[in-house]
């Protein structure tokens, strides 16, 4: 049996947050909960999950409902995802590949 996973409360105010956006923007559309879930692919049981923020929802699934929704990911306008984008490939393809933790234990108590 698994034993179940805890998020932190930041964590879980942001996926309330995120749900409660998504679900604004679906009923200021004048859509219903069925007509969110067509067009996404989903089951209006996973568009109730992601507008309650359940952490289980895949992040993939939430993003489309809010999209689909009007809700902004990021950047108010969704053309300006690509420049940031571009921005963040250069800032990592700065940093090492990989990351990996000294074995050396270094004494710096002065």
């Amino acid at each position: 049996m698994k034993t179940p996973r805890s998020y932190t409360r930041l964590t879980e105010e942001a996926l309330v947050l995120l749900g409660a956006q998504i679900k604004l923007g679906r009923k200021s559309r004048s859509m219903a909960e069925t007509e969110l879930a067509e067009r996404a692919g989903i089951a209006r049981s996973t568009v109730q999950k992601i507008e309650k923020g359940d952490p289980h929802v895949a992040i993939g699934l939430v993003f489309e409902a809010a999209v689909i929704a009007g809700v902004p990911l990021f950047v108010p306008e969704a053309s300006s995802l690509a420049p940031q984008i571009d921005r963040m490939g250069d800032k990592i393809a700065l940093l090492p590949r990989s990351i990996r933790k000294s074995r050396i234990k270094v004494d710096d108590d002065f």
